[in-house]
């Protein structure tokens, strides 16, 4: 005779997700994108004065060897220059994108509210991290990280506001949406039991 099986009961450990808050990974590749694009559409733009010498070096030359050199030698710089700023950019934006929709996460997981404040504190705190990561003497890089702490919560308490509000107005239009559906169930039962 056999032993019944046990069966396992699975347990979810996922907490709710807050109305508003951010899908951390979804944010970080849209800004390593606009990194992207911001830093090779930069780079591109810079290298037009480059390319004003090519076309005087190209007009002083008459061997056309040394013309198709020339310009094939431009080409390769500024792929080079628009490449190389495309991905500094996008790695740039990218890490300051997902710090600060991590931290924003953090701080709502932790309070149990999604709210400006976590905003502001996200913003705080990823502008100072920042600030104290680039180059320059001690002092200076702590000056930065005050001036990006102060900058950074004054930037996204606006924003943070207007986010929050934008999400209400969405969750007005879904909570009616949800008491349609409802009363069509109750109607479709009632047309079942009859």
């Amino acid at each position: 005779m056999e032993a019944p099986e046990k069966q396992e009961e699975t347990v979810n450990y996922r907490t709710k997700k807050l109305a508003g808050t951010v899908n951390w990974g979804t944010a970080t590749v849209v800004g390593v994108f606009a990194g992207l694009l911001y830093g090779g559409s930069k780079e591109a733009s810079a290298s037009v004065s480059k390319d004003a010498e090519v076309l005087l070096k190209l007009g002083s030359t008459s061997d056309k060897r040394e013309q198709h050199r020339l310009m094939r030698d431009a080409m390769e710089k500024r792929f080079l220059r628009v490449t190389r700023g495309s991905l500094v950019g996008g790695i740039r934006l990218g890490m300051f994108t997902a710090a600060f929709y991590g931290l924003q996460n953090l701080l709502a997981d932790n309070r149990g509210v999604h709210d400006v404040y976590n905003v502001v504190g996200a913003g705080s705190a990823t502008a100072a991290t920042f600030g104290l990561i680039m180059p320059g003497s001690f002092r200076w890089r702590l000056r930065n990280a005050m001036l990006g702490s102060v900058l950074g919560a004054a930037i996204c308490f606006p924003l943070g506001w207007l986010h929050l509000k934008l999400v209400e107005k969405a969750n007005e239009g879904t909570a009616s949406e949800v008491s349609d559906t409802s009363e069509t169930k109750s109607n479709i039962v009632a047309a079942v039991e009859t």
